[in-house]
């Protein structure tokens, strides 16, 4: 249960940074709000799962998804570069997400 609970905060995570983007320094009242509930839920998540998992294999995989999926959302949606370095090191990060789980 503590590693969906992870992945879960790891998406929460992508979720609240794509919106503090899109919040332009808290001018925006909506992305200012999924911000702060992201956030919330995602520190909650990650704190129940750290109740098993250890810290630094729960932390890594944490950042781990949020960093792929916001990255990702940025090049689908927001223009940002795709270019075929940046597309190999983000699956190396998810690789090595997925080794983490595994050393688990």
């Amino acid at each position: 249960m503590a590693w969906i609970i992870l992945v879960l905060s790891g998406v929460l995570e992508a979720v609240w940074a794509t919106a503090l983007g899109k919040s332009e320094g808290f001018t925006r009242p909506v992305p200012s709000i999924v911000f702060g509930l992201g956030l919330v839920l995602s520190m909650a998540g990650l704190a129940f799962a750290l109740r098993t998992v250890p810290v630094a294999t729960g932390y890594a995989v944490w950042v781990g998804i949020g960093a792929v999926l916001t990255a990702t959302y940025a090049m689908l949606f927001e223009g940002e570069s795709a270019g075929l370095l940046k597309l190999v090191l983000l699956a190396g990060i998810v690789g090595c997400v997925a080794g983490l789980k595994l050393t688990h």
